[in-house]
Order: structure tokens, then sequence, then C-alpha cells
């Protein structure tokens, strides 16, 4: 497996396991945590509120049980949101990461991301809130989830530690981080923009992006590899390149993602054994640019 620099400062495996549905693995969270690091994956991503807290719960009965494991995976979980509200108050986060800490069976987590931006959040406060976590060592770096540029720079007037990773959205038919920036002094649907830049943005500062719902339509609307009916090109492009580079087409999609020199990492949230190592397979591969953009054009994207 492949590594990237996490904020320039950490290296950790390009595909990371997402923990959201450890409840639901066949044969048990801890067959799919052991493929998982078989297959070199050593970054591990939870948040407070997977499965309300069980899926922090298994993946700690599994560290209990490999107490070496520890100094050898990083390990991220996320907080903010909260039943019908966002709450990036200084007591939410020092709480939610002790309680974060208590199901997982660790004495610190190795990065901890903002889940969902919060409009009433204060930075000061924020701020306060990471500096009580870094000084107790219960958190070793920080990060956002879903946030633009202008509300990472909003925080950073008051937090004084590096942000290493924004989690967003982005797979070959949600590529809006992408189409942007090739429909720059475009009058056209493609060139309106939802993000503030933040592919160039993120590159800029150093801040990984992590790509959550790599293989998803839409907002968790399902699958789109097989999805022939809405989309029969894209199926017909993977499955060629899955035959000429020799992966499947999930191999393919996850390549396209990698082949970014954003060196993004891509958060697979799949328990399933068989397509845990398609996606291992696919990060061992290099797209050429041409094979790239016929992805992109054949999920019905169109160039200037």
């Amino acid at each position: 497996m492949k590594q990237i620099l996490l904020g320039g400062r950490l290296p950790v495996s390009a595909v990371a396991m997402g923990c959201m549905r450890l409840t639901d693995a066949k044969g048990g969270a801890d067959r799919a945590i052991g493929i998982a690091l078989d297959l070199g994956i050593d970054f591990f991503d939870h948040a407070d509120i997977y499965g309300g807290g069980r899926c922090e719960e298994l993946f700690g009965d599994y560290l209990a049980a490999h107490p070496s494991l520890r100094g050898k995976i990083t390990i991220q979980t996320k907080c903010g949101i909260r039943k019908g509200f966002f709450d990036f108050s200084k007591e939410h986060i020092v709480s939610a990461v002790e309680g974060s800490l208590r199901r997982l069976r660790t004495e610190y987590v190795d990065v901890l991301l903002l889940h969902r931006p919060d409009t009433l959040m204060e930075p000061e406060e924020v701020a306060e809130a990471f500096d009580t976590l870094e000084r107790a060592g219960k958190v070793r770096m920080f990060g956002v989830s879903n946030h633009n540029p202008m509300q990472i720079e909003l925080l950073k007037t008051a937090v004084r530690q590096p942000l290493v990773a924004d989690q967003l959205q982005f797979s070959v038919p949600e590529s809006g981080l992408v189409t942007l920036g090739l429909n720059v002094n475009m009058k056209n649907d493609e060139s309106v923009m939802h993000d503030g830049s933040a592919l160039e943005y993120l590159r800029i500062k150093g801040i990984t992006i992590q790509a959550w719902s790599p293989f998803q339509q839409g907002f968790f609307k399902g699958p789109f590899i097989g999805d022939r009916e809405h989309f029969p090109a894209l199926n017909e492009t993977l499955d060629a390149l899955a035959a000429q580079y020799g992966v499947t087409p999930t191999g393919i999609a996850a390549a396209w993602i990698l082949r970014h020199p954003a060196k993004i990492q891509l958060i697979s949230g799949s328990v399933s054994p068989d397509r845990m190592r398609e996606i291992a397979a696919g990060a061992d591969i290099t797209l050429s640019r041409e094979d790239w953009y016929a992805v992109y054009r054949a999920a019905g994207f169109r160039l200037p």
C-alpha cells in the first residue's frame, strides 16, 4: 500500500478504512479490521456518531485484544454533530473526545476533525478546546471535515495548530472539486463555484483532502459502479480500463481518485473483504493522463 504524508507531516496509507459501517461487517468487525491491516491499511477513520458510538466500541475491543497495534496505526475521529444541531463549543469538543477515547480504549487519538461547520462557532473557543486536548496528550493533530476555505481561514484566526486534513465528498460522478477548476472563465453550469476553490486552496496550504463516499453517487444515493441505468458510459469505460490494468472497476475508481497530484487520501467505507481487496489493488496502479480524463468525460462532464 502506497503512503501519503497527511498534512505534509505524517506518513499514512493512501487508502483509509472508514469505520462507519463496522457494525454491519459480516464475519464481525475483527475480521474486517484484520483484513484492512493485512492489505497495508494503517489509517482508521471514526466519528463519535457512527453507530451511536458502537463503531468506536468495536474498534476499541480490537485494540484491547491487540495492544501492540496502537503505535503502528493512525486513529482519526470526528466530533461536532449533535441531534438537530452542530456544536463547536469547547465543552462539547472536549467531552466528545473523552467519550471517543473511552469507547476506543486508547489514551489518545492521532487526528481529530470537526465534522460539519457550526455557524455559531467561536474560533477562540475552538482554539481553547484544541489547546486543552493537545496539552493533555489526548489529541496529536487536528483538522476539519466538509469545510470551505474561508471557514478554515476563520478557524485559523485563533487556532494555532496546523490543520492537517479536510474531509470532503469526492468520487467520479461527484467531482465538483475538479470541475470548477476546469471551467474557469466559462458561463456554464460547471463553472458555478460551490466550494470556494477548495481543491486549489488545500493544495496551497498543504492540507490533505480526504475523499469520503468515493464510490457513491449523490448524498448516499447508492454506488455508481454497476448502475448502468444512470451511468452507462462510465461503467463501460471502467470495465474497459479494468481489463486493461488488470483490476476491477472499483479498483479503477479508486485509482482515479489517487491519481490526482493533490495526493488525496481515499476513505473507504466498505467492510466487505472482497471490496477492500479491490480498492487496495487499485491503489497500486497509476492511470495515464488520457485514461483519467476518459473516466471523467464518461461520467458526463464536458471539457470546455
